[in-house]
Parts: C-alpha cells; structure tokens; sequence
C-alpha cells in the first residue's frame, strides 16, 4: 500500500522528526513569499515541495553517508500517495539535492531523464529546500517569519530571516553556503538579512 509522506516519514525517521517538519514549514514561508515577490508557482508545486522536505532526510535510516541518495532512492521505491509516478521521480530528485553536488543534466541521470521545464522547477523547489535546511542548523524553532524582497532591476532577493522573541543568536552560516541552487533556480543573487520578531 502506498503512504503519504507524512506516514513514510514515521515509517523510516527514527527519532522524533522535528527537523522534517520544521524544514517543511521553512519552505512553505519561502515558497509562498517568494512566489508573491519574485516568481508566481503553482499550488501542486509547493505540495510537491512539502513532500520533499519531509521526506529529505529518510535516506538516513539506510546510512548518514549519502543520505541524500538514499533518500531519493527510497521516495522512488515506496511512491507517494495522490502522486503521479511523475510528480514522484520530481520529489525523489528535489530531496536528493538538498546537500552534495547541484543537478547535473549530463551526469544525473534521473534529474536529466526531465524535459527542461521540469528540470527548472527542480532547481527552484530544490534550492528553496537547500536554503531551508540550512536554516534548521540547530533543529530548533529560531525563525518566526522570512520576509522576502525583490529589485527586479539588479535580480538581487533580499531574505530577511525573522527571529523568535526568545532567540538570542542565528547562526546563518551553512545557510549562505546553501544559497546556490536557490540563486541558480531564480536566475539572481542573495542577501540575507536578521531581523528581531517585533512584539505587538
């Protein structure tokens, strides 16, 4: 029987799954902010999205090293329910390129199996999950919000990272090294910005 990402993800995490969850929430506000700001996407895209970033990391049931890999091969053998076979093999590559090496069409073969409309929305949906989750670095809830500007005239994304009220540092590190498939997906630079939650 074919689950849900949700249910594959009790199926394979281990540990109490926060980091998925709080992955997918980063990606739903960087999705949905980005799409109002930047570049309109469909609603079947940011659920395919969503999938992949509860699902990134079930490759590390099998093994840390490449868990990438096997996440992306995992999400190909189990399927996902309410998903094409299509829409599977997208959420499959999206979770693999969450670290390691960008989509390559020559040497991925599943990423260059795509025609390149799809390759394009791989690299948009794969760099919004990419940022994500290095914004997750500590796996606990830092960021309240993301605010997302755009000068159209320079092609520059200005990320402004809201932090929680109880939040005293955010360390941003591995997220600016995790910056280049989203800047590559959108055709732009990056700046990121940390503000501090406004209490009302």
């Amino acid at each position: 029987m074919t689950l849900t990402a949700d249910e594959l993800l009790l199926k394979y995490f281990k540990s109490e799954p926060s980091h998925p969850r709080e992955v997918k929430r980063l990606c739903t506000i960087l999705f949905e902010k980005i799409s109002n700001e930047v570049r309109e996407m469909p609603s079947r895209e940011l659920e395919i999205l969503q999938a992949a970033a509860i699902l990134h990391d079930i490759g590390y049931a099998v093994e840390a090293k490449s868990h990438n890999k096997h996440s992306r091969d995992i999400i190909l053998k189990e399927g996902i329910k309410g998903f094409s076979d299509t829409e599977v093999k997208m959420t499959a590559c999206i979770a693999r390129y969450h670290r390691g090496n960008l989509p390559d069409k020559n040497r991925h073969e599943l990423y260059g199996s795509f025609p390149k409309s799809v390759r394009k929305i791989i690299k948009r949906l794969a760099g919004i999950l990419k940022f994500a989750d290095g914004l997750d670095l500590e796996h606990k809830p830092l960021i309240k919000d993301i605010e997302i500007q755009f000068d159209q005239d320079n092609y520059i994304m200005k990320i402004y990272l809201i932090k929680n009220n109880n939040t005293e540092g955010l360390d941003i590190t591995k997220s600016l090294r995790k910056r280049d498939l989203l800047e590559i997906g959108f055709k732009c630079q990056s700046v990121v910005f940390i503000k501090n939650s406004q209490i009302i």
